[in-house]
């Protein structure tokens, strides 16, 4: 089942043309089958932030949005901020299953990742960190099952219906 996921880098510095964190995303999820609603890159900032997300939960042909930088605890790391207030349910797990897999490849770095995720208005949304490497960790290690419909015993795709009950 192909999901129409937007894609937001948050970063003061990244362009298109060296946004290796949300160009990896993107390449993955449109060789896992899904489509790419939008891609953009947003300045860590939390009200542009929370436009731009804001927008794309409003348009309901948005399922997932994905969003990679600003979870971390420096002065300009605010997506978490931005976030959780458009939330309607918090996805807790996300966050502690990211930082539990990111412990092993980083060990106590770990701890400094403030990765969310919720749902808001029948769309979900995952916070990521920045890194390229953190992608991957929350690709391969939890939203490439996750997104798939076909992944047992249960997976966030399949629930996409059931998110307006």
């Amino acid at each position: 089942m192909p999901l129409n996921v937007a894609v937001l880098t948050i970063s003061d510095t990244r362009t298109a043309a060296d946004d290796r964190s949300g160009n990896y995303l993107a390449e993955q999820l449109q060789t896992a089958g899904h489509q790419i609603a939008e891609k953009a890159i947003v300045p860590d900032d939390i009200y542009q932030i929370r436009a731009i997300v804001s927008r794309w939960i409003a348009d309901a042909t948005v399922q997932i949005i994905l969003t990679t930088g600003g979870t971390g605890v420096t002065g300009r790391d605010g997506t978490p901020e931005a976030i959780t207030p458009l939330l309607d349910k918090q996805i807790a797990g996300f966050g502690e299953l990211f930082r539990s897999l990111s412990y092993t490849e980083i060990k106590t770095a770990a701890i400094q990742s403030r990765a969310i995720a919720g749902v808001a208005n029948c769309t979900y949304i995952f916070c990521i960190p920045g890194s390229s490497g953190a992608c991957r960790t929350a690709w391969e290690g939890i939203l490439s099952d996750q997104l798939d419909a076909n992944y047992r015993p249960c997976n966030f795709g399949s629930l996409l219906p059931r998110l307006q009950e």
